[in-house]
């Protein structure tokens, strides 16, 4: 039997059972097994409700347009935060919502995602009673779970990049919300990729979270935003 040198004989050293033909098969075996078991998640939400996952132009009507934070540079939402709020202001237009809520992080009083994500759509003509802000959507799970128990959202758009939007609808669907995901194009970047490649790990969360439902980081008291911005849509 051909005999490991160099530093391939230092890993089997260090690993039992590595410096054997059946050991390396085993050590093999496990390998494409934990492999296999990391991107079960992922392959479990690319099966989940594919007829619920579009554009804006394929959207259909719902109340609300839940749009989830994705970062800021200086204060204004980053780029694929603009591109979000953008889907979100083209169903808006459109008149396939009626309101609008945002929900990011705002864990630092230095660091506002909602803000931001509530004035640039001010600012490009949605009234601000249609606008409401989630100020502790610190994560996925929290953001759809606060939607519904906080704000009562128990119909939605979620508009988010389409490499989350999977993620985001499971999350929202198990939190009892009745969803349809508009995913946003972008190009195929850095940040696209590391998003990607940050869904893996996010995927094996988000069925944890689904299995067991625990509440979001914060709570509190129901919130009237979303009651007061349908309410004003029917009036004008």
């Amino acid at each position: 039997m051909r005999r490991l040198s160099g530093r391939a004989a230092a890993a089997a050293a260090r690993l039992p059972g590595l410096g054997t033909r059946p050991g390396r098969r085993r050590w093999f075996q496990a390998a494409v097994v934990a492999t296999l078991l990391a991107l079960a998640p992922s392959a479990w939400l690319w099966t989940r409700a594919p007829d619920r996952i579009g554009t804006v132009a394929t959207a259909p009507a719902a109340p609300v347009a839940v749009v989830f934070g994705a970062g800021l540079f200086d204060g204004e939402p980053s780029p694929y935060l603009a591109g979000r709020l953008d889907a979100a202001l083209a169903l808006y237009r459109q008149h396939k919502v009626r309101a609008i809520l945002v929900t990011g992080d705002n864990s630092r009083t230095d660091y506002d995602e909602t803000d931001a994500m509530r004035g640039y759509l001010i600012g490009h003509g949605v009234p601000a009673v249609r606008v409401v802000g989630d100020y502790a959507g610190f994560e996925t799970w929290d953001s759809c779970s606060r939607a519904r128990r906080i704000f009562g959202v128990d119909r939605a758009l979620l508009v988010s990049q389409r490499f989350h939007v999977r993620r985001a609808l499971a999350l929202c669907q198990a939190a009892g919300i009745d969803a349809y995901a508009v995913g946003v194009d972008e190009p195929h970047d850095a940040t696209w990729y590391y998003g990607g490649l940050r869904e893996i790990p996010g995927a094996a969360k988000a069925a944890l979270n689904v299995w067991l439902r625990p509440d979001p980081q914060f709570l509190g008291a129901k919130e009237p935003g979303i009651a007061r911005a349908l309410a004003d849509a029917v009036g004008s």
